[in-house]
């Protein structure tokens, strides 16, 4: 039965005009296009790498967010009202000091900004994806250099920057691994050692009114990190995020919070009064893009995100976790309707609809062009476009597979070879 309880604050702001984002705002200075052309029109997904749907910023630099259309406690989950205590930047609230908080995790906090667009595969032949830019946020979790963070900080990147506070410039970051299901992402910062580290707690003990520090790079600005208090008024919150361009993805067991969060926090710490690093901050209800913060937020536990990180660190991929950087088909696709198809002059009732196919890329070298259907990768069915993303997810660049796919000649079948894509 849905949780109706009328002191929860997410069942009061779950009306329609009401949208649950990830945090994750626009580069305060994204890369300009080569050239002017027409605004991209919206697609039922993005570009296919190892997942079909995130969050991306187009050439001016606008983000497209991902909404909560859909959230309320499952069976075990707990919610509470304890009382709000959101403060601003560096003011004692409660037991908490937040500004000595920051002064003790913010070490280990970095910016995160991502180039989105450009050439793909190492080779000129492939198109150019639009080009863009997004901010975020990680937390360090080894002094040589990894940074935990949300998938979809780093999700369609071909460039990953890291700000290291104390540290001058930024550094240059690799995909280890992700789990777009769990939304986290696992990074490593090239040509560092010697680093400060977030320290982890156990998350399995944390409570309904527990005092937090949500730190993060609000806004996208840089700098010294954004710190704002708030407790924990629920856990065990299971909530469905649907994405501007049509995409769904199923997050479970977060914290919820009442510390303000902003875009750009996404991948930032939720520190217990001790310092220690409770869970993942990965998304917040706001009023479209007119609001940019919000008192209602979510994080991803610390057990859950360091799961995954272990399994990435130990190499063991998984439908859900990809390890290091996917093979790249290069369609953009939408789920395809029997309407659709029936315009289209194709046989088919489901599958993945190839809304663009990227010129030099493998899937249009192997002749699959806008508006044909996508039903199999290797035999596997293909009913949506949702499930193109796992099934390729798999496969690493230099793998091949088998493509099957419908358009107004017929169905074919061919052999592709992946390229490198984008990050997750």
């Amino acid at each position: 039965m849905p949780d109706t309880n009328p002191e929860d604050p997410t069942e009061r702001l779950s009306a329609p005009d009401t949208d649950w984002f990830w945090p994750i705002p626009p580069a305060p200075d994204p890369p300009a296009p080569e050239a002017p052309g027409p605004p991209p029109r919206r697609r039922g997904h993005a570009l296919v790498a190892a997942v079909v749907a995130g969050a991306v910023l187009l050439a001016s630099g606008i983000g497209v967010g991902w909404g909560l259309s859909r959230t309320g406690s499952q069976p075990g989950s707990t919610a509470g009202s304890a009382p709000r205590s959101s403060t601003s930047s560096g003011v004692q609230a409660g037991g908490l000091n937040a500004q000595a908080l920051a002064d003790k995790v913010g070490p280990a906090v970095v910016d995160i900004t991502t180039e989105i667009g450009g050439s793909l595969g190492g080779s000129s032949s492939i198109g150019l994806l639009p080009r863009g830019a997004a901010a975020g946020t990680g937390m360090i979790v080894s002094s040589s250099g990894e940074v935990l963070t949300n998938n979809h900080v780093i999700q369609g990147a071909t460039s990953i920057k890291v700000t290291i506070a104390g540290r001058p410039g930024s550094y240059s970051a690799t995909v280890l691994g992700a789990d777009p299901t769990d939304d986290v992402a696992l990074l490593q910062i090239r040509g560092v050692s010697g680093l400060p580290t977030v320290n982890p707690a156990n998350s399995s003990s944390v409570g309904v009114g527990q005092e937090v520090v949500a730190i993060g790079n609000a806004l996208g600005q840089g700098g010294s990190p954004t710190v704002t208090v708030g407790t924990i008024t629920a856990t065990g919150r299971d909530i469905t995020v649907g994405n501007d361009q049509g995409g769904q993805e199923r997050l479970h067991g977060l914290f919820q919070t009442d510390a303000s969060i902003s875009p750009g926090d996404s991948g930032g710490p939720l520190v217990s009064s001790t310092g220690q690093v409770l869970g993942m901050i990965t998304a917040s209800a706001r009023n479209g893009f007119i609001q940019s913060t919000s008192n209602v937020g979510f994080a991803i536990p610390s057990n859950t995100a360091l799961g995954v990180v272990n399994r990435i660190r130990a190499g063991r991929g998984s439908p859900s976790i990809i390890i290091g950087r996917p093979g790249f088909l290069g369609v953009e696709v939408s789920t395809v309707d029997p309407q659709t198809a029936a315009q289209l002059g194709l046989h088919v009732t489901s599958g993945a609809l190839v809304e663009q196919a990227i010129a030099g890329a493998p899937a249009a070298d192997a002749g699959i062009q806008q508006g044909a259907v996508i039903t199999a990768v290797d035999g596997r069915a293909i009913p949506s476009a949702d499930a193109l993303g796992p099934a390729l997810h798999v496969h690493k660049a230099g793998d091949r597979v088998r493509v099957t796919w419908v358009d107004a000649n017929g169905t074919h079948t061919a052999a592709v070879s992946l390229v490198p894509g984008p990050a997750v």
